[in-house]
């Protein structure tokens, strides 16, 4: 079963596709990523318009819910190309593809430049939800954050985030030294687990992203810092509305943000 969740503004303008794409481009600046799928516009649809529906992921149940609503564009994190994919239209790509195209609904993605807004983008509005503020950056192309924490330990850490995203999150500890302090935060959504050694020379005392893998486990009982992570999903289903909710505002459009659950 899946649970979707909403949240909505109405108007009355239409514009075009090329301005909508214009007015993406111009906030989240994709040519200055190096990413792994195309951003922008990934399935064209009608030239004009009037209701824009934001979500995490381009899956069915996203596009059926956008459908419903009466969207003539989806914007999303994560669209249907990346890099190095099997390129056939068959199977979940042909059924997604042949419910955009026959209710001739515009798709637009954007990945890393969505996570690296400074202030309307994943890592941006994760800290905003967490109350932590980035004072510096680190990673891939910068887009770790980075900043100021008064925490009792990494578990009073991780029983904050767990409230805040309403689920259960994977918290690992150093060993032996189960109550220090944490007094710098690091955070990058979704599956960031790879940049925690990064995390660790920016002088982080925990690390905050979506997932971990076997190798993180390890790092963090040994080099004596908290790793948290806290889904893939729930930590990236901020950026998507804050940015359609901007430019649907900007334009004088109407936008609804559809979070399709996701327990990953």
């Amino acid at each position: 079963m899946r649970t979707v969740h909403t949240h909505s503004t109405s108007s009355t303008s239409t514009v075009s596709r090329q301005a909508l794409l214009q007015a993406f481009d111009s906030l989240l600046q994709p040519q200055l990523f190096k990413d792994y799928g195309p951003n922008g516009l990934q399935v064209e649809g009608k030239p004009h318009i009037t209701r824009i529906v934001s979500g995490v992921t381009a899956s069915r149940a996203l596009i059926d819910a956008a459908i419903a609503s009466g969207a003539d564009a989806i914007f999303v994190h994560h669209g249907l190309f990346w890099r190095g994919q099997d390129g056939r239209v068959t199977g979940w790509m042909k059924e997604r593809l042949a419910r955009l195209l026959a209710h001739d609904i515009n798709l637009f993605a954007y990945h890393l430049p969505l996570d690296a807004h400074a202030e309307l983008g994943n890592n941006a509005q994760l800290g905003r939800v967490l109350g932590l503020v980035a004072d510096a950056r680190f990673g891939e192309q910068n887009l770790g954050c980075c900043g100021p924490a008064s925490w009792s330990s990494g578990q009073a850490l991780a029983d904050h985030v767990a409230k805040a995203l309403g689920r259960t999150v994977t918290l690992v500890q150093p060993e032996g030294d189960l109550a220090r302090p944490v007094r710098r935060v690091a955070w990058c959504t979704g599956g960031a687990q790879g940049y925690f050694e990064s995390a660790i020379a920016a002088g982080a005392d925990a690390f905050i992203t979506g997932e971990i893998s076997e190798p993180q486990a390890h790092l963090a009982r040994e080099m004596g810092v908290s790793f948290i992570a806290a889904g893939h999903h729930a930590t990236e289903r901020y950026g998507a509305p804050a940015v359609a909710a901007q430019v649907a505002a900007q334009l004088g459009l109407a936008h609804v943000f559809i979070d399709i659950d996701n327990p990953a």
